[in-house]
């Protein structure tokens, strides 16, 4: 696999033994970016040997605890490593006043440059990393404070089709951002409830099963992975059986596994659209 995410942490709030709070290593051709930084992430690399310094970039989307508690251990491990690389911090604004509070209320220092970029825009998808191997770009999502998926799009490498992994959580069900992922060869999405708890998904903005695999279905993805599953559910194969009944190629994040994003020959080519009739 050149093209690659490993789960660090697949659970909602409430982070269990089997699932930790939310975190992945993307792998793009040998480029590594972060997506997300729960508690514990630093553990969850070491533990699934993901090399912490090899990590110049993190996404945060959104500033709730479980994806975001984890930064501050994190740039402190990798200063108490011996780390002098600039890291990158994107996330949505409040990050830089968040970080630099609890470093100062702690004492603490960082012997490389930690730079924020605090994502603001309220609509549209805005390009905000790229180099020779990828581009990242930001779109906002549905949740009760400001929120954003990740478009990573690996760059052309001789005659192959460029292949494209979305990254929502959490939002609730809309359809506003289907044009941004539409085709994606890869989309993970939260899957926080089944199908028994569509209203209080609704009213806590977060998505059940069936709504995670009709946004795939509606977007032509090539796969679909469920991830953000509720410490409630005790047979989270259940919640893939639903999720399937809707949209068949289906899979189930856990800690620890690996998801390649795949060549499809099927997928809509980027930038087609969503059809008017669905």
């Amino acid at each position: 696999m050149n093209f690659y995410t490993t789960i660090l942490g697949s659970g909602a709030a409430l982070p269990t033994v089997a699932r930790h709070c939310s975190g992945q290593v993307v792998n793009i051709n040998g480029f590594r970016i972060l997506l997300d930084c729960g508690e514990n992430t630093q553990t969850q690399l070491r533990v699934y040997h993901q090399r912490m310094q090899a990590v110049s970039q993190i996404f945060i989307t959104h500033l709730h605890g479980d994806h975001f508690f984890g930064l501050p251990g994190l740039v402190s491990s990798m200063h108490l490593c011996g780390r002098k690389e600039p890291l990158d911090v994107y996330a949505p604004a409040g990050v830089r006043a968040a970080m630099e509070l609890l470093m100062q209320t702690s004492g603490s220092h960082l012997d490389y440059e930690l730079r924020y970029h605090e994502i603001v825009h309220d609509e549209g998808m805005e390009l905000l990393f790229e180099n020779n191997r990828c581009r990242v770009s930001a779109f906002p999502l549905l949740h009760s404070v400001p929120t954003y998926g990740y478009l990573i799009e690996e760059k052309p490498r001789g005659k192959n089709p460029v292949r494209r992994y979305a990254y929502c959580t959490d939002t609730g069900y809309t359809e506003s951002f289907l044009p941004y992922i539409e085709g994606v060869n890869l989309l993970c999405i939260e899957s926080t409830f089944n199908n028994a708890f569509a209203s209080v998904a609704t009213e806590k903005l977060h998505c059940t099963t069936l709504m995670a695999a009709t946004l795939a279905q509606k977007a032509h993805v090539g796969e679909l992975l469920l991830t953000h599953i509720s410490a409630r559910f005790k047979e989270p194969e259940l919640l893939l059986a639903e999720a399937q009944t809707v949209f068949p190629n289906t899979a189930m994040a856990a800690d620890g596994a690996q998801h390649e994003v795949r060549y499809f020959d099927k997928i809509p080519a980027a930038g087609q659209g969503v059809s008017d009739g669905e």
